[in-house]
């Protein structure tokens, strides 16, 4: 799926095309997930990734089907992705997908995170996905609020479940029920 979505106010009218996350687009997402590595919680990983590293990562995604990688650009540069993944390897969860979502910074705020999310359960729409799940580690209002907005409903918390950098994490659990009708 490729669209051109606004992803700007008025004030701003550049626009954001969406579409299948590709090869070519691994190091700016690498790019991504190292900034948020090294500045935020959002990952608990605490070393940086390489692209070589990534390349498993990224083949796991399909252009049908419940695993999806979407890529939001403007021109040559990615903006953000968004991903619905496997929940766990089990038979009984082949209907739940785990969704996450990251953004360059400087994409933050401007709907990105919106159209890309969007743009997911658009493709997921004729897929047999029953729930979405989001792991948000906290804090990170800005992403609750996402969620929030696009339908998810708070299931519960995971208190001091993670460790990143000597500092227990806790979590907040999100859940979309048939995410794509």
């Amino acid at each position: 799926m490729t669209r051109e979505t606004s992803t700007h106010s008025s004030a701003e009218p550049e626009s954001a095309v969406i579409g299948a996350g590709t090869e070519d687009d691994l190091p700016a997402i690498v790019d991504i997930l190292n900034y948020a590595i090294v500045n935020s919680n959002a990952t608990l990983t605490t070393q940086p990734t390489t692209v070589t590293e990534r390349r498993s990562w990224f083949e796991r995604f399909s252009l049908t089907g419940p695993h999806r990688l979407l890529v939001a650009r403007r021109g040559n540069r990615v903006l953000g992705y968004a991903a619905s993944q496997p929940y766990r390897d089990h038979e009984g969860f082949r209907e739940t997908v785990e969704v996450s979502i990251a953004l360059d910074p400087s994409s933050r705020g401007h709907g990105v995170g919106t159209a890309l999310y969007r743009a997911l359960f658009e493709c997921l729409a004729g897929e047999p996905v029953h729930v979405a799940l989001a792991g948000i580690v906290l804090p990170n209002e800005a992403s609750i609020a996402l969620h929030c907005k696009l339908g998810f409903t708070e299931v519960g918390t995971f208190h001091e479940y993670g460790v990143k950098n000597g500092q227990y994490v806790s979590s907040v659990w999100m859940e979309r029920l048939s995410p794509c009708h």
